[in-house]
């Protein structure tokens, strides 16, 4: 694709800017959650984890270099199991109470899977 490493890099940014949404609301608790302000629970701050894996990647796409296509994914499949699994450990229901999803929560999976997938179709000039 023609735009992919500048879709890729655009997808990062929004990214580490849904780090700092609200991804949870816990009423019991009157606790909001974000990426990187977990409240009173054991959460910590994954949001931080996905900071620097999207920085990395910003660098990674901007590089034009061969050996940076293959790390990119590489690194790009971490962070989207990473958001998978925010998604799955923060969003679940303990003792019967359910969190309140918010945007955030959302908006980390699906830049995470749209920079996975521009890392699958990059822009590589060739030699001629």
């Amino acid at each position: 694709m023609k735009y992919s490493n500048l879709i890729g890099v655009l997808a990062a940014l929004c990214l580490i800017a849904s780090c700092f949404l609200p991804w949870v609301y816990i009423s019991p608790i009157q606790t909001t959650i974000t990426g990187y302000y977990s409240g009173n629970t054991n959460y910590g701050s994954p949001g931080i984890i996905h900071t620097f894996f999207s920085a990395v990647s910003v660098i990674l796409f901007l590089l034009p270099q061969i050996w940076a296509k293959p790390t990119n994914i590489f690194l790009l499949t971490l962070n989207f199991a990473w958001s998978i699994r925010n998604y799955l450990l923060i969003t679940h229901c303990e003792l019967g109470e359910c969190p309140e999803k918010k945007a955030g929560v959302y908006a980390i999976v699906f830049f995470a899977f749209i920079m996975f997938i521009m890392a699958l179709l990059p822009r590589v000039r060739l030699k001629d």
